[in-house]
């Protein structure tokens, strides 16, 4: 997909000067409201909606290409937005994604995909070490590895759900990291029990500094709609 989405995008950039500079003021003078440019990118917007279209229902359970092309579209979403000025009100590629049969697929990728990173970073070596541990003026929380990297797990899924056009949408993507957030409160429950022989050792107090952390980043967050 990143072929002919990145073709759009140089379209888009290679057209602007010339629409700006030579259409625009025929439309001006025409009393027209019509933006040249803004037209331009909404109707190569509109092909890349049916190319999509065509291509969702072939990947739908490919779980490797599904994801990249979801991870194509929202780059693309957000190049097209930040650079070249394109309108919230437009039809936009999350309209697509947010299609029943597709939504749903990306929510159950998006969610094996946070599992497995999960796992794997509750299993690393560095689980319950911190980052900072050297640096004393950075390191006031004791945050272990394991704590941040979930932390900054739940960001990405937040930016990658926030341009989608209905709240509805954003609100199930809320339940999956609600589902997440439980779910490594269960993983940190399940290592503390093993640890409870040692409750002054490394990794108990880890786990407390773990569990800290997360409550006084959801707290920040809690003012984010």
């Amino acid at each position: 997909p990143e072929w002919y989405l990145t073709q759009v995008l140089m379209w888009i950039g290679n057209h602007a000067k010339f629409l700006d500079d030579k259409i625009q003021p025929i439309l001006d003078k025409a009393g027209s409201s019509v933006n040249a440019g803004l037209e331009f990118s909404r109707a190569l917007v509109m092909l890349i909606l049916e190319k999509l279209a065509a291509d969702i229902p072939c990947l739908l359970y490919d779980d490797a290409l599904f994801c990249h092309l979801v991870d194509e579209v929202l780059l693309f979403e957000r190049e097209l937005y930040s650079v070249h000025g394109y309108l919230s009100s437009f039809p936009s590629c999350m309209h697509i994604l947010s299609e029943e049969s597709c939504f749903q697929r990306w929510l159950t990728v998006e969610k094996k995909f946070a599992l497995q990173k999960m796992d794997s970073m509750l299993s690393s070596e560095a689980a319950w070490v911190s980052q900072y541990k050297d640096i004393t003026d950075v390191d006031e929380m004791k945050v272990p590895d394991c704590a941040e990297t979930f932390m900054t797990l739940l960001l990405v899924i937040t930016d990658r759900y926030k341009n989608l056009p209905t709240a509805s949408r954003k609100l199930q993507f809320l339940g999956l990291q609600k589902e997440l957030v439980d779910d490594f409160r269960i993983r940190l429950t399940q290592v503390m029990k093993e640890e409870t022989r040692a409750s002054l050792g490394f990794r108990y107090c880890a786990i407390l500094n773990a569990v800290n952390y997360i409550a006084t980043v959801l707290a920040d967050w809690a003012d984010n709609v």
